[in-house]
């Protein structure tokens, strides 16, 4: 089972964070248990400012097991149509088109994501609603 994550579990668990780092890392850990933990471009791009340098990324995405799971152009496209859609029905820009993209992705690509923001993700992308363990927003 593929499971996509999106950056504030990991950040959770990387920086540690007291309140949801429990739970994102159990998550975690349960997906590991289950398959593979794949990240996108998005997530990686969100993830660095955290980190001193790309070798201390790379290593600490390593040791969650987590592939990269590149953005290709269907899945650029589909989270392009869903932001149209967001912003037209009068969506605010406090989401940005990087909330789509890793939505798009986790859609294309998984059958499993981890993310807190259960809410936005559930109500722009209805096909996650199942995919997404309880504990977030």
């Amino acid at each position: 089972m593929i499971t996509a994550v999106d950056t504030s579990v990991l950040l959770d668990v990387f920086l540690p964070d007291d309140r949801f780092g429990p739970q994102s890392a159990e998550w975690l850990r349960e997906a590991y248990d289950r398959g593979s933990i794949v990240v996108c471009d998005i997530v990686y791009a969100e993830l660095a400012p955290a980190f001193p340098d790309r070798g201390a990324l790379d290593d600490a995405l390593r040791e969650i097991n987590a592939m990269e799971s590149p953005i290709d152009r269907a899945i650029a496209h589909d989270a392009g149509v869903r932001w149209r859609r967001y912003r037209r029905a009068g969506g605010r820009r406090s989401r940005i088109i990087t909330d789509f993209l890793i939505g798009a992705h986790a859609v294309a690509t998984a059958e499993t994501f981890l993310t807190r923001d259960r809410g936005f993700y559930r109500g722009y992308f209805p096909e996650l609603a199942d995919r997404i363990p309880r504990g977030g927003r």
